[in-house]
């Protein structure tokens, strides 16, 4: 529910460190900052904080609402250190890497590896995913922050699959790189996507098909939020999207990727940024008997009619 240009904006769910968590990261990142923070009452977790934020200008929410659901790799955050636009991207990836060590686990060490000069995975103390990498200066340049989706499990070989339906289904969407797995990386199919890159309403994403035995699958700690300017454009992704009837609750849906979306109105920022505290509550307990937002009834609650 952030007031963001952005139109697609994870959202992270913690038990109870949504606040904490992303103090933390902004203390890390560059050009980062809180842009704001509420708590929902009398919602089926109790009182909840939500909090809007921005890591070197890439929009993020968190929430905290109980634990009920854990982070892991399946979704993490590529960041892009580009040595034609840092000249000290060596360093920082290393000084980055060591602030989100503390007290994580790492994934693969950062190192030197075929692809990149650097490269680390590691997961923070919170559970949240990073990938840190040395972008190659005769690449075609990425944003800093991309969310990276890995496809294991049910899911695997999917990536390719996956892409093509997002990229059907959102705007302003385009393939950027596309690797394919070379025969001789078992237990990796050969021709499953290694690597893809994508964009979606202007935002880039990436993918990978992974067929180790991860033991982990999408779920609802990290979802990700369209905001859309009407009812009709809620329709239409909910539709598109939806594939798990008993998944649809407040806004959420999930895809038939297991993915799980937010579909909500752009206006819903203001509405819950709204200093009224009871116009905030009234609007809560509205969305909180909806499965798809019904824009014109959160008016209504907004405006007490």
């Amino acid at each position: 529910m952030t007031a963001s240009k952005q139109k697609i904006v994870p959202n992270l769910w913690f038990d109870n460190e949504a606040i904490e968590a992303a103090h933390f990261y902004c203390s890390i990142f560059p050009d980062s900052a809180i842009t704001h923070t509420t708590t929902l009452h009398d919602t089926p977790s109790g009182d909840c904080d939500l909090v809007s934020f921005s890591l070197s200008g890439y929009s993020f929410m968190a929430i905290s609402a109980g634990p009920l659901f854990k982070f892991n790799p399946s979704v993490s955050f590529m960041v892009n250190f580009d040595p034609l636009q840092d000249h000290d991207a060596k360093k920082r990836i290393d000084e980055v890497w060591a602030k989100l060590s503390e007290g994580g686990k790492v994934l693969m060490p950062i190192d030197k590896y075929p692809f990149s000069g650097r490269y680390g995975w590691i997961q923070d103390k919170y559970g949240l995913s990073w990938q840190l990498i040395l972008t190659d200066p005769d690449a075609e340049v990425r944003p800093f922050i991309i969310p990276s989706l890995m496809f294991v499990g049910d899911v695997y070989a999917k990536a390719e699959e996956a892409s093509d339906f997002y990229l059907a289904t959102f705007n302003d969407s385009k393939r950027g790189e596309l690797v394919r797995y070379p025969a001789g990386m078992e237990p990796d199919q050969e021709g499953t996507v290694m690597f893809t890159d994508f964009t979606l309403e202007g935002q880039w994403f990436a993918a990978m098909d992974s067929a180790r035995e991860h033991g982990l699958a999408f779920n609802e700690a990290i979802s990700f939020m369209v905001n859309c300017n009407d009812q009709s454009e809620i329709d239409s992704y909910w539709q598109t999207l939806s594939a798990v009837a008993e998944a649809e609750q407040c806004g959420w849906l999930k895809d038939k990727y297991g993915l799980s979306w937010q579909i909500v109105p752009s206006v819903l920022s203001e509405m819950m940024e709204d200093n009224d505290l009871a116009r905030r509550d009234r609007v809560t307990q509205a969305l909180l008997q909806m499965k798809k937002f019904d824009l014109a009834a959160l008016h209504r609650a907004y405006e007490d009619r």
